[in-house]
Parts: structure tokens; sequence; C-alpha cells
């Protein structure tokens, strides 16, 4: 049997080894492609179009967390190391970070090359903004604040379910942070059906964001940021956002690089402003990128160190 703290380990080391390589199928693909399947004839079959999007969910997640299960028991009826080894590959499938590494160094990348036609494709990749028009500090905000946000859904988040809950938990998140990507969209088309989608992704992201950005204060200290206009901005500015945990991680990472995000972005060419967060102390440039993903990281590692401690202590 391989104790749960080395295979949390060991899913990580993975991650940051292989990240998403494209040849092979991701769960997340499969929970977006089974929640599409699921609208129409359940939009259809339930006249209330709230309602319908609440059993939308409760078939995706249960759904998805009754196959982690089936893997996992299937596994271990073979061999108790079987089962450790599914138990890995579950919990290496719910991380992102190495990916969005490699996605944001593509974009830091272009910008050093003085390349903005490049850079505004890749950036495109993190970002459901309009990007053709931006020019390079909106392209470095864009990256940041993509950055900044997947730190929780991509990283930080995942790790903390995986803590709580086993391979299960992560894969539970996975499946909400999905569905709301999916239609958590305050549009004509998901305003009602994609509701609980939206508020479950707000709920289950309510203590990850918190403590994630808490964390953003000792990481920009030992990146020789600065943690304590981090701090300043995280306690003046994390409400200035449409999302109720998306502004906690956004205004201390602004805090920290010394920059201001927030703004017009632009979607399908309709502006949508934004409340700004931090202060313009520097301009913002291609190092910021790289200075964020560097964050994201270190971030990243302080919460595996929490989480693997509770779980040798508890």
């Amino acid at each position: 049997m391989i104790p749960f703290y080395l295979q949390l380990l060991l899913a990580i080391l993975l991650d940051l080894l292989l990240g998403d390589p494209r040849w092979l199928p991701h769960p997340v693909q499969g929970i977006g492609w089974f929640a599409q399947r699921l609208e129409t004839p359940l939009r259809r079959l339930i006249a209330n179009q709230k309602l319908a999007g609440v059993v939308t969910v409760l078939l995706v997640v249960g759904s998805t967390t009754a196959i982690g299960f089936g893997l996992l028991k299937l596994a271990s009826s073979m061999h108790p190391l079987a089962g450790d080894l599914v138990s890995i590959l579950l919990l290496y499938t719910c991380f992102a970070t190495r990916s969005l590494h490699d996605h944001a160094l593509k974009v830091y990348r272009s910008l050093v090359a003085g390349d903005l036609v490049t850079a505004r494709k890749r950036v495109g990749w993190l970002v459901g903004r309009d990007t053709d028009q931006l020019d390079e500090s909106e392209i470095t905000r864009a990256a940041v604040e993509s950055v900044a946000e997947n730190t929780v859904d991509g990283c930080t988040a995942p790790l903390l379910f995986a803590c709580l809950g086993g391979p299960l938990g992560a894969l539970a998140y996975k499946s909400i942070s999905t569905l709301d990507s999916t239609f958590g969209y305050k549009n004509e088309r998901y305003l009602q059906f994609g509701w609980a989608s939206a508020r479950l992704d707000d709920l289950a992201n309510l203590l990850p964001a918190r403590l994630t950005a808490f964390l953003i204060m000792p990481a920009a200290l030992l990146l020789d940021l600065d943690a304590g206009n981090a701090w300043r901005i995280f306690h003046r500015d994390r409400h200035n956002h449409p999302s109720p945990n998306g502004g906690q991680i956004e205004a201390a990472v602004a805090g920290a690089l010394r920059v201001r995000l927030g703004g017009i972005n632009r979607y399908f060419g309709q502006p949508n402003v934004r409340p700004f967060m931090g202060e313009p102390l520097q301009p913002l440039t291609a190092e910021h990128v790289l200075q964020a993903v560097r964050l994201m990281w270190l971030t990243y590692g302080l919460m595996a160190l929490i989480g693997v401690g509770c779980r040798l202590l508890f």
C-alpha cells in the first residue's frame, strides 16, 4: 500500500513532468462532453430551466464521482497496488499547474520576441475575452489575470479537495469547475440553466480562493516581491470582481506585482468594464507574466506542504 500523502506527491510530480499531453484523453474533456449531451434533453424534459440545470449538476457530479469510485474499486479488487496506481493517475489528471505554466510562458516568449500577433493568439488560449486588438500591456494583463485565477481553479483548489476527499474529492471538484466553464455564463441562454453550475462553483471555491490569496503573501516574500502591498491591495480590492472568489487571488497578485489589473475587456465585440484592482506602480510588461507564474508555483508548493502536513498529522 502506498500512503495517500505519497500518492499525492507522486501525482504532483507527474503533473510537473508531463503536464497534459495532447495525445492523452483527459477526464475534463469527457465531463464537458457529457454535460453538453445532457443539456438539450433535460431542457426539453424539464420546463423549469433552473431546475433542469440543477438536475444536470447532480447527474454530472454524481456520475463523475461514481465512475472514479468504480475504477478505484475495480483496480483494488485486482491488487492493492493497482488501486494505488489508479488513485495516483486520477489525482494527476485533476492538476493543471504544468499546463498553465506552459501556456503562460508561450505568451511571455512571444512578448519578449516582440511578436504581438502570436502573443494575442496564445493569450486567447488562456482567456475568453477578445484578444485580436490587444497591445502589449493588455496582453500582459490578460495573462496575469488568467494565471492568478487559474492558480485556484487548476492548482490549489483541486489539491485542497484531494487532501480533504482523496481522488474522489478532486474529481468532484473538477466536475464542478468544468460545469461552471460550460454553463456558468450570465447571458440569456444560461442565466437560468447555468445558475446551479455557477453557484456551486462559487461555493466550492470559497475556501480555496481565500486560502490561496493568503498564501500569496509568504510566496511574494520568498520571491522578493511586495508582500506588504499584496496584503494591502487584497484587503482593499478583493471585492472588485464579478466573481466572489476571483477577486481574492487577483487582488493579492496585483499587489504583489505592484500593477493594476481590471479595466475594459471585450467579449464578442462588446465592452465589459471591471473595477480596477491594485495600483499602477509599475507598467505591465512581459516580466510580470513570468513573476505571476513563479507566484503560482510557490503558492501551489506551499498549499501542498500544508495539505500533506495535515494528512500526516490527522
